[in-house]
């Protein structure tokens, strides 16, 4: 280890974000003591990578209770290691040039990575008041500027420093903030028209304009409470293709169909059969998954019939 990280201590960083950052250590350093049968220890110190072309970035949404991106950077020698742990294979002599990861190798990196962000997650939730969801992908550099940058570094039993970057975004790293406890802000009630006055008795019936209809009321909360754990099916919609009866009955085994969207449009989710968002396909731990990217307003026209 350099004398730099000798050096730095954890308590560095805020808190809120040594937190998040020591959550990741653990379930890395559990995730691979699992995976290998042997402990791993790794350290938090001070950013010292130096940016490289071949470099390895993967990019982690977080939703739930907190909003925000994230990246882990690491050198591809690192990535080459990790892969290694878990497919079990021997770690290369120290001092070996590693330049390039195997296509199976890289498949093997997500696959770790994707294990120890689900761990993490599951961690996360003590910390943050609340369920936390870790979307990891591999990607290119952000582009957004880092907030806060911190490694996880360790040397293989080789010898060989293993090296994680840690970059939080500005977003996720003020979603991390203690949030102060105060009262919120008292709304004042909403104005409605009081109903007429009761007019004197009289034996001639009022004219029917004196008495409008009673404002309708609004559900109660209790309402809405009740439909909270009604199940609703949701579908994704990559396209459509208008086809003629002769053409159906023409589809076999090997035909391609062509849609009428092309490959980067965006992808449509809809409830029961109307659009309700719009968003990109992701690969969630090896399942299809959808990354909302627009919210489709479906509210009807003032004046119109509901």
């Amino acid at each position: 280890m350099t004398d730099a990280a000798a050096n730095y201590s954890a308590p560095e960083l805020r808190p809120e974000v040594r937190n998040w950052c020591e959550a990741w250590k653990n379930c890395l350093e559990a995730v691979l003591s699992q995976i290998s049968g042997q402990p791993n220890s790794f350290e938090i110190t001070p950013p010292a990578l130096a940016a490289a072309e071949s470099d390895l970035w993967y990019t982690v949404v977080a939703g739930g209770a907190v909003h925000g991106e994230m990246s882990l950077r690491m050198p591809v020698a690192s990535g080459v290691r990790l892969a290694q742990k878990f497919l079990g294979e021997p770690a290369a002599a120290a001092g070996a040039p590693v330049e390039t990861i195997a296509a199976e190798q890289k498949e093997a990196l997500e696959e770790l990575l994707r294990q120890i962000a689900g761990v993490t997650a599951t961690a996360l939730a003590a910390n943050v008041g609340g369920e936390v969801q870790l979307h990891l992908a591999a990607s290119a550099a952000p582009s957004w500027s880092s907030d806060v940058i911190a490694c996880l570094q360790t040397r293989d039993e080789a010898g060989t420093f293993v090296t994680v970057e840690i970059r939080v975004s500005p977003a996720l790293a003020a979603e991390l903030q203690p949030r102060v406890q105060s009262s919120p802000p008292v709304e004042p009630p909403l104005q409605t028209a009081a109903p007429p006055a009761p007019s004197p008795v009289s034996s001639s019936p009022p004219a029917a304009a004196s008495n409008p209809p009673p404002p309708a009321s609004s559900p109660s909360p209790s309402s809405y409470r009740r439909l909270m754990d009604v199940g609703l099916d949701v579908r994704l919609r990559f396209g459509t293709r208008r086809m003629q009866l002769r053409d159906v009955l023409a589809l076999s085994a090997g035909v391609v169909v062509e849609l009428d969207n092309s490959l980067h449009s965006p992808v449509d989710l809809l409830l029961d059969g109307r659009l309700i968002a719009q968003g990109e396909v992701v690969i969630v731990d090896g399942n299809y998954g959808l990354r909302i990217t627009d919210v489709v307003d479906s509210a009807p026209p003032a004046g119109g019939a509901v």
